[in-house]
């Protein structure tokens, strides 16, 4: 099994259980601070396990590495983890004023707050719109402008005023139950930590990895992700290279909602390897 975005072992506790010492889990995560809380949580489990930082667009290089030739299951959550909403280095939350950074990565170059600074108001307008799927982008874009021209806009705190002043703060007026800044963050996470460009880079290299009868299931959390997926399982369906499992994305129940909020847009699709 590879669990291409390992975080701190959750998924790859339960299915490494059912593994037994045969089997072999392989984890990859960019996040340092995620490997090791997973090497703790997994530490007692039967199987072998074998953690190694990289990005999942790496991952037929990082597994054929290993000498491993094929995968009879790959599993990608593109969820951020909790601890890193509010770990305040790597600034992704408008909830606790943090440096504007983003990056889950830190060998990426490019910040959050180098794109906010850096870009003209044309090209962040068109960031904001492709990525956060936000209508309101240009406004933002030329409040961002304005507010820059008086100071750096420096920490998410900074940003998400700015861009509440755009688009008012939620309220009884508004229909929308997510704050104003969320597409723009949004926006900004998948440019900084190229998102879009390294799932792919995954889905590309799965069918070549998998082995007959294998498996691949990816959770996403908004279109973007989700679209991605869909198209590359229904083309390799139609190569007759896969089965898709899922016609419909399976969703979590209001039970689980209830439980953890955050799942609420969570998808999962899953397809087999012919």
């Amino acid at each position: 099994m590879v669990d291409a975005t390992i975080g701190h072992g959750g998924h790859s506790f339960l299915f490494g259980r059912r593994l037994g010492p045969a089997g072999t889990l392989v984890g990859l995560d960019v996040d340092s601070k995620s490997l090791e809380r997973a090497r703790q949580r997994l530490a007692g489990l039967p199987c072998k396990v074998i953690l190694v930082k990289s990005n999942f667009s790496q991952i037929a290089e990082r597994v054929g590495e290993l000498g491993i030739k094929e995968a009879d299951f790959i599993l990608a959550d593109l969820g951020l983890c909790s601890a890193q909403l509010t770990d305040t280095e790597l600034g992704l939350s408008f909830r606790t004023d943090m440096p504007l950074d983003m990056r889950i990565d830190e060998s990426l170059e490019t910040t959050a707050a180098d794109i906010i600074n850096e870009f003209d108001e044309e090209s962040l307008a068109d960031l904001i719109y492709r990525y956060g799927q936000d209508r309101a982008s240009r406004r933002i874009a030329r409040y961002i402008a304005r507010r820059r021209e008086h100071e750096p806009i420096t920490t998410t705190g900074q940003l998400a005023q700015v861009v509440a002043a755009a688009l008012g703060t939620p309220g009884k007026k508004r229909r929308s139950r997510i704050h104003p800044a969320t597409r723009t963050f949004q926006a900004l996470r998948i440019a900084v930590n190229r998102e879009l460009d390294n799932l792919e880079q995954l889905l590309e290299a799965a069918p070549g990895l998998l082995a007959k009868d294998g498996y691949v299931a990816i959770i996403s959390y908004h279109s973007l992700e989700d679209g991605l997926v869909k198209r590359d399982f229904k083309e390799n369906q139609a190569q007759g290279i896969y089965r898709v499992l899922t016609k419909k994305p399976i969703v979590p129940s209001p039970e689980e909602i209830a439980a953890n909020h955050r799942a609420r847009s969570a998808k999962l699709r899953i397809a087999r390897k012919n």
